[in-house]
């Protein structure tokens, strides 16, 4: 399992109840998940712990502890990327596309992200929301550049290049 986080900045005892709460989290067991988290950020104060404590959070819909978490991972680690984007979904859920942007252009910039297409393909739905069909393609084009297999983005660009057509 640690292959899978590699490059995340944990220790192995830190790890071993980041892992344990990544597998809850997976089983839907979110309860579980936070604690084993929380016990995480007990032995280390970590970026991944608190960006991935903020992620289950999310799935409970408490949105604004989600944003919380994000903000003390970006105090831990300002290169880490996770964090920054999240915080522009979870804006995006509570239906609040002003309040996204900031982060997701934040989380572009990112230094150390394993995903940076996501960002693209989140700014692209909030300009596709708001009407800016051309703003988001370029954030779609963006996001397949990164990844060219990131299907999100392939569709939503298809979907918008056809409507255009």
């Amino acid at each position: 399992m640690s292959d899978l986080f590699s490059d995340f900045l944990i220790g192995p005892k830190a790890m071993r109840y980041f892992e344990l709460g990544y597998n809850y989290q997976l089983e839907g067991e979110l309860d579980k998940a936070v604690d084993f988290y929380q016990k995480s950020l007990e032995i280390e104060n970590t970026a991944e712990g608190h960006t991935f404590l903020g992620w289950t959070y999310s799935f409970m819909n408490k949105y604004e502890e989600a944003i919380e978490e994000c903000l003390m991972a970006i105090k831990a680690d300002p290169d880490f990327g996770n964090p920054y984007n999240d915080i522009g979904s979870y804006y995006i859920s509570m239906a609040k596309f002003d309040d996204a942007i900031p982060w997701l252009k934040k989380a572009k910039k990112a230094k150390r992200y394993a995903s940076p297409e996501f960002p693209f393909v989140n700014l692209g739905r909030i300009y596709e929301n708001q009407g800016l069909l051309p703003e988001a393609m370029k954030e779609y084009k963006e996001a397949l550049k990164i990844n060219p297999y990131y299907t999100p983005a392939k569709f939503a660009l298809g979907r918008l290049e056809s409507y255009l057509n």
